[in-house]
Protein backbone atom coordinates (compact mmCIF):
# COMPACT_ATOMS: atom_id res chain seq x y z
CA UNK A 1 0.00 0.00 0.00
CA UNK A 2 0.95 3.53 -0.35
CA UNK A 3 -0.71 6.71 -0.27
CA UNK A 4 -1.12 10.16 -1.71
CA UNK A 5 -1.11 12.29 0.51
CA UNK A 6 -1.96 15.29 -1.45
CA UNK A 7 -4.14 15.70 -4.57
CA UNK A 8 -7.07 17.71 -5.97
CA UNK A 9 -9.69 15.32 -7.32
CA UNK A 10 -12.05 18.04 -7.10
CA UNK A 11 -10.69 20.41 -9.72
CA UNK A 12 -11.93 20.30 -13.35
CA UNK A 13 -9.83 18.50 -14.80
CA UNK A 14 -10.90 15.28 -13.31
CA UNK A 15 -14.45 15.72 -13.53
CA UNK A 16 -15.53 13.59 -16.83
CA UNK A 17 -13.58 10.40 -15.29
CA UNK A 18 -12.99 10.70 -11.69
CA UNK A 19 -13.64 7.33 -10.79
CA UNK A 20 -11.73 6.10 -13.64
CA UNK A 21 -9.14 8.23 -11.81
CA UNK A 22 -9.65 6.78 -8.46
CA UNK A 23 -9.89 2.98 -9.83
CA UNK A 24 -6.38 3.33 -11.61
CA UNK A 25 -5.03 4.84 -8.37
CA UNK A 26 -6.31 1.80 -6.37
CA UNK A 27 -5.34 -0.90 -9.06
CA UNK A 28 -1.40 0.79 -8.50
CA UNK A 29 -1.97 0.26 -4.73
CA UNK A 30 -2.82 3.43 -3.85
CA UNK A 31 -4.88 2.94 -0.36
CA UNK A 32 -6.05 6.16 0.68
CA UNK A 33 -6.38 9.91 -1.23
CA UNK A 34 -6.61 12.96 0.34
CA UNK A 35 -8.10 15.61 -1.54
CA UNK A 36 -7.02 19.03 -0.48
CA UNK A 37 -9.53 22.26 -0.30
CA UNK A 38 -7.92 25.85 -1.79
CA UNK A 39 -11.02 27.20 -1.10
CA UNK A 40 -13.54 27.87 1.66
CA UNK A 41 -16.05 28.85 -0.28
CA UNK A 42 -15.99 25.38 -2.39
CA UNK A 43 -15.35 23.21 0.68
CA UNK A 44 -18.70 21.85 -0.30
CA UNK A 45 -16.94 20.20 -3.90
CA UNK A 46 -13.96 19.27 -1.87
CA UNK A 47 -16.26 17.03 0.84
CA UNK A 48 -18.61 15.71 -1.39
CA UNK A 49 -15.84 14.48 -3.44
CA UNK A 50 -14.24 12.77 -0.64
CA UNK A 51 -17.95 11.80 1.12
CA UNK A 52 -18.47 9.58 -2.67
CA UNK A 53 -15.30 6.97 -1.64
CA UNK A 54 -14.73 5.77 1.13
CA UNK A 55 -10.56 5.84 0.16
CA UNK A 56 -10.47 9.21 -0.16
CA UNK A 57 -10.24 12.58 2.78
CA UNK A 58 -10.17 15.82 2.34
CA UNK A 59 -9.08 18.83 4.02
CA UNK A 60 -10.49 22.42 4.67
CA UNK A 61 -8.76 25.78 4.34
CA UNK A 62 -7.78 28.51 1.58
CA UNK A 63 -4.82 28.33 -0.63
CA UNK A 64 -2.38 31.53 -0.39
CA UNK A 65 -3.21 32.02 -3.93
CA UNK A 66 -6.98 32.70 -2.65
CA UNK A 67 -6.03 34.46 0.39
CA UNK A 68 -7.22 37.50 -0.32
CA UNK A 69 -10.69 36.64 -1.63
CA UNK A 70 -11.14 34.96 1.75
CA UNK A 71 -9.93 37.16 4.65
CA UNK A 72 -13.22 36.65 6.39
CA UNK A 73 -12.60 32.89 7.07
CA UNK A 74 -11.81 32.59 10.91
CA UNK A 75 -9.80 29.76 12.72
CA UNK A 76 -13.19 29.00 14.21
CA UNK A 77 -14.86 28.21 10.80
CA UNK A 78 -12.30 26.23 9.96
CA UNK A 79 -12.55 24.31 13.41
CA UNK A 80 -16.30 23.61 12.95
CA UNK A 81 -16.08 22.44 9.16
CA UNK A 82 -13.16 20.38 10.11
CA UNK A 83 -15.92 18.09 12.74
CA UNK A 84 -16.96 16.48 9.36
CA UNK A 85 -15.41 13.00 9.45
CA UNK A 86 -13.81 13.00 6.18
CA UNK A 87 -11.98 16.33 7.03
CA UNK A 88 -8.07 14.81 8.25
CA UNK A 89 -6.18 18.25 7.52
CA UNK A 90 -6.48 21.85 7.38
CA UNK A 91 -5.26 23.93 4.47
CA UNK A 92 -3.21 24.24 2.67
CA UNK A 93 -2.06 27.34 3.51
CA UNK A 94 0.89 28.96 3.72
CA UNK A 95 3.15 32.12 1.64
CA UNK A 96 3.58 32.21 -2.02
CA UNK A 97 5.73 34.77 -2.94
CA UNK A 98 6.36 33.80 -6.57
CA UNK A 99 3.11 34.32 -7.89
CA UNK A 100 1.61 37.01 -5.18
CA UNK A 101 -1.80 36.42 -6.21
CA UNK A 102 -2.21 37.94 -2.69
CA UNK A 103 -1.63 40.46 -0.85
CA UNK A 104 1.61 39.20 1.14
CA UNK A 105 -0.07 40.35 4.61
CA UNK A 106 -3.16 38.51 3.32
CA UNK A 107 -1.52 35.97 2.76
CA UNK A 108 0.36 35.85 6.41
CA UNK A 109 -2.77 36.39 8.23
CA UNK A 110 -4.43 33.36 7.06
CA UNK A 111 -1.57 31.48 7.39
CA UNK A 112 -1.58 32.16 10.85
CA UNK A 113 -5.31 31.58 11.19
CA UNK A 114 -4.51 28.11 9.65
CA UNK A 115 -2.04 27.17 12.37
CA UNK A 116 -4.54 27.74 15.11
CA UNK A 117 -7.02 26.01 13.92
CA UNK A 118 -4.26 22.69 13.44
CA UNK A 119 -3.53 23.46 16.95
CA UNK A 120 -7.20 23.54 17.81
CA UNK A 121 -8.36 20.38 15.87
CA UNK A 122 -5.23 18.22 16.23
CA UNK A 123 -5.27 17.88 12.45
CA UNK A 124 -2.29 18.47 10.40
CA UNK A 125 -1.96 21.90 8.81
CA UNK A 126 -0.62 21.14 5.24
CA UNK A 127 1.67 24.49 4.01
CA UNK A 128 2.20 25.34 1.15
CA UNK A 129 5.46 27.38 0.48
CA UNK A 130 7.05 28.85 -2.70
CA UNK A 131 9.92 31.43 -2.80
CA UNK A 132 8.86 32.67 0.92
CA UNK A 133 11.17 30.40 3.12
CA UNK A 134 12.24 32.67 5.15
CA UNK A 135 9.14 34.53 6.28
CA UNK A 136 7.68 30.80 6.53
CA UNK A 137 9.60 29.78 8.60
CA UNK A 138 9.69 32.78 10.91
CA UNK A 139 6.00 32.60 11.17
CA UNK A 140 6.02 28.96 11.85
CA UNK A 141 8.89 29.40 15.16
CA UNK A 142 6.74 32.14 16.29
CA UNK A 143 3.65 30.10 16.37
CA UNK A 144 5.28 27.31 18.16
CA UNK A 145 7.46 29.33 20.88
CA UNK A 146 4.20 31.37 21.64
CA UNK A 147 1.15 28.63 22.13
CA UNK A 148 3.27 25.44 21.77
CA UNK A 149 3.61 22.71 19.08
CA UNK A 150 1.02 21.84 16.34
CA UNK A 151 1.09 18.64 13.85
CA UNK A 152 2.21 20.19 10.13
CA UNK A 153 3.95 18.98 6.80
CA UNK A 154 5.62 20.60 4.02
CA UNK A 155 3.82 19.84 1.31
CA UNK A 156 5.10 19.22 -2.60
CA UNK A 157 8.70 20.33 -0.58
CA UNK A 158 10.83 22.49 -3.34
CA UNK A 159 11.95 25.20 -0.64
CA UNK A 160 15.89 25.27 0.48
CA UNK A 161 17.25 22.79 2.72
CA UNK A 162 16.84 25.61 6.11
CA UNK A 163 13.18 25.57 5.72
CA UNK A 164 13.27 21.71 5.54
CA UNK A 165 15.50 20.97 8.67
CA UNK A 166 13.65 24.13 10.72
CA UNK A 167 10.68 22.01 9.99
CA UNK A 168 12.01 18.91 11.28
CA UNK A 169 13.12 20.54 13.83
CA UNK A 170 9.74 21.94 14.71
CA UNK A 171 8.27 18.58 14.39
CA UNK A 172 6.20 18.77 10.66
CA UNK A 173 6.94 16.20 8.07
CA UNK A 174 8.39 16.83 4.79
CA UNK A 175 6.19 15.34 1.78
CA UNK A 176 7.94 14.97 -1.96
CA UNK A 177 5.69 15.52 -5.23
CA UNK A 178 6.69 14.19 -8.49
CA UNK A 179 9.60 17.48 -8.63
CA UNK A 180 11.85 15.16 -6.66
CA UNK A 181 12.03 12.82 -10.05
CA UNK A 182 12.85 16.04 -12.55
CA UNK A 183 16.72 16.57 -13.66
CA UNK A 184 17.07 19.56 -12.84
CA UNK A 185 16.12 18.75 -8.60
CA UNK A 186 19.31 16.96 -7.46
CA UNK A 187 19.29 19.89 -4.60
CA UNK A 188 15.64 18.69 -3.92
CA UNK A 189 16.68 14.83 -3.85
CA UNK A 190 19.63 15.76 -1.32
CA UNK A 191 17.29 17.08 1.02
CA UNK A 192 15.05 14.04 0.84
CA UNK A 193 18.06 11.95 1.60
CA UNK A 194 18.67 13.86 4.73
CA UNK A 195 15.27 14.33 6.05
CA UNK A 196 14.34 11.69 8.64
CA UNK A 197 12.65 8.21 8.00
CA UNK A 198 9.69 9.27 10.06
CA UNK A 199 9.23 12.46 8.82
CA UNK A 200 8.94 11.41 5.27
CA UNK A 201 5.72 11.81 2.51
CA UNK A 202 4.95 11.15 -0.78
CA UNK A 203 1.96 12.72 -2.51
CA UNK A 204 0.99 13.68 -6.13
CA UNK A 205 -0.67 17.63 -5.82
CA UNK A 206 -2.12 15.43 -8.99
CA UNK A 207 -2.91 17.55 -11.91
CA UNK A 208 0.08 19.32 -11.35
CA UNK A 209 3.42 17.86 -11.45
CA UNK A 210 3.37 14.42 -13.03
CA UNK A 211 6.48 12.40 -12.21
CA UNK A 212 9.18 11.30 -15.04
CA UNK A 213 8.53 9.27 -17.12
CA UNK A 214 4.98 11.06 -16.94
CA UNK A 215 5.68 14.43 -16.89
CA UNK A 216 4.11 16.87 -19.12
CA UNK A 217 0.51 14.92 -18.75
CA UNK A 218 -1.84 15.61 -16.45
CA UNK A 219 -0.76 14.23 -12.92
CA UNK A 220 -2.85 11.46 -11.07
CA UNK A 221 -2.65 9.58 -7.78
CA UNK A 222 -1.96 6.27 -9.74
CA UNK A 223 1.65 8.28 -10.21
CA UNK A 224 2.69 8.42 -6.62
CA UNK A 225 4.24 5.54 -6.89
CA UNK A 226 6.94 6.81 -9.31
CA UNK A 227 8.14 9.45 -6.90
CA UNK A 228 8.36 6.62 -4.35
CA UNK A 229 10.46 4.86 -6.25
CA UNK A 230 12.74 7.80 -7.11
CA UNK A 231 12.96 8.22 -3.08
CA UNK A 232 13.35 4.88 -2.32
CA UNK A 233 16.59 5.15 -4.90
CA UNK A 234 17.80 8.56 -3.35
CA UNK A 235 17.51 7.04 0.11
CA UNK A 236 19.15 3.33 -0.91
CA UNK A 237 16.35 1.42 0.02
CA UNK A 238 13.80 -0.86 -1.47
CA UNK A 239 10.26 0.52 -2.87
CA UNK A 240 8.38 -1.58 -0.59
CA UNK A 241 10.71 -0.52 2.47
CA UNK A 242 9.61 3.27 1.04
CA UNK A 243 5.96 2.35 0.74
CA UNK A 244 6.00 1.25 4.11
CA UNK A 245 8.04 4.25 5.69
CA UNK A 246 5.60 6.52 4.25
CA UNK A 247 2.15 4.45 4.61
CA UNK A 248 3.26 4.44 8.26
CA UNK A 249 4.00 8.05 8.68
CA UNK A 250 0.46 9.35 6.48
CA UNK A 251 -0.96 7.17 9.61
CA UNK A 252 0.79 8.53 12.66
CA UNK A 253 0.26 12.14 11.29
CA UNK A 254 -2.99 12.18 9.71
CA UNK A 255 -4.39 10.15 12.67
CA UNK A 256 -8.61 11.02 12.28
CA UNK A 257 -8.03 8.51 8.50
CA UNK A 258 -8.37 5.12 9.75
CA UNK A 259 -5.77 2.89 8.69
CA UNK A 260 -7.74 -0.04 6.24
CA UNK A 261 -7.67 -3.38 7.78
CA UNK A 262 -6.56 -5.40 4.60
CA UNK A 263 -3.20 -3.76 2.83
Amino acid sequence: MIVDSHCHLDFPDFADERDAIIERARAAGVGTMVTISTRVAKFDQVREVAEAYPDVFCSVGTHPHNAGEETDVTTEMLVDLARHPKVVAIGEAGLDYHYDYSPREAQAEGFRRHIAAARETGLPLVIHAREADEDVARILKTAHDEDGPFPAILHCFSSGRSLAMTGVELGLYVSFSGILTFKTAEEIREVARDVPADRLLVETDAPYLAPVPFRGKRNEPAFVAKTADVLADVRGVSSEEIAAITTDNFFRLFSKVPRPAVQ
